[in-house]
């Protein structure tokens, strides 16, 4: 086996926490993985991990070694991304994650056009509407609506979205219209909110005619998946806060409504979030680019607008 490989695997195990997740991350079963550290650990002549049933830790020697083989790998890296740029023949792999809204929309499904185009790259694409922590999990591109909050990282701005309140008719008619922002919570409006573990969106923030307020509303139930919001929304369940591009359609149709056009919510911005080092790799680069065109073109239709200029 490659010692490269080993300690790529090694790696991949002290930030995931098992054999299973670094095996699934490397592309290798559990029982490869287990050799790979098995190996690593001969040659090295130490014990590089801590076995539970559950979970492996790094053991001190663990710990002192993954701190060196990060830089290893991450030097590795950079050469291999300096030779793809010089001979314009960009290869291997990138891992990239994004909301499962934008994700199934936008960015998913151009996949198979980059990967035509590029042919040499591999893609490894995880959606989900949890907070991912990029470093962590060695995520090379997160494609995410909101603010940057980690100064490791960069952005790169592709939309800003502005956002629209709405609801069914039918709810509208059985719960009211809130005359005012303050409405949704003195009337006790069902709020459907996007909520997990790390999630902030516990409160609305509204642009009043005093500013933007946050407004600590509330539901009789929230979702970890923002397009299950919007099915219950077209259920007659509550109000949702959305994207406008998301609900654009339903809007047009009349089986939403928009409410409080005059409080409307805080825009959201779509943006790129790397690493500080990954933008020297040139498939980084090349996915940023390649998608930032295609949300900014999709968006434009779906709003029914020329194409959408990018941010700084």
């Amino acid at each position: 086996m490659s010692y490269l490989d080993n300690v790529r695997v090694f790696v991949r195990v002290v930030e995931l926490g098992t054999l299973s997740a670094a095996g699934r991350d490397q592309r290798v079963t559990p029982a490869v993985a287990s050799n790979r550290i098995k190996e690593l650990e001969r040659h090295l002549g130490v014990r590089l991990f801590n076995r539970t049933t559950r979970k492996l830790s790094p053991t001190e020697h663990g710990r002192v070694f993954y701190e060196k083989a990060v830089k290893i790998i991450e030097a590795v890296n950079e050469a291999e991304a300096a030779i793809a740029d010089l001979s314009r023949n960009p290869k291997g792999s990138l891992r990239i994650t994004a909301p499962l809204g934008i994700g199934r929309r936008l960015i998913a499904s151009g996949i198979p056009e980059f990967h035509d185009k590029y042919p040499d790259i591999e893609v490894r694409v995880r959606l989900s509407d949890h907070n991912v922590d990029i470093l962590a999990e060695g995520v090379d591109v997160a494609f995410k609506l909101g603010v940057l909050e980690d100064s490791n990282l960069r952005m790169r701005g592709i939309l800003n979205c502005e956002r629209v309140l709405c609801a069914s008719p039918a709810y509208l008619a059985h719960r009211g219209v809130p005359p005012g922002a303050d409405a949704l919570i003195a009337d006790k409006h069902d709020c459907l909110l996007l909520r997990y573990p790390g999630s902030k969106e516990y409160f609305w923030t509204l642009m009043t005619a005093e500013g933007p307020r946050k407004f600590e509303v509330a539901g009789p139930y929230d979702s970890d998946d923002g397009d299950v919001l919007t099915q219950w929304a077209l259920e007659d369940r509550g109000i949702i806060n959305k994207p406008l591009f998301e609900v654009k359609a339903y809007l047009k149709e009349g089986r939403l409504v928009e409410i409080l056009k005059e409080s409307p919510p805080a825009p959201v911005q779509l943006a790129a979030i790397y690493p500080h080092k990954r933008f020297q790799d040139p498939k980084v680069r090349l996915m940023i680019d390649f998608m930032a065109e295609r949300c900014q073109r999709l968006i434009g239709k779906l709003l029914e607008e020329e194409p959408v200029a990018a941010v700084s």
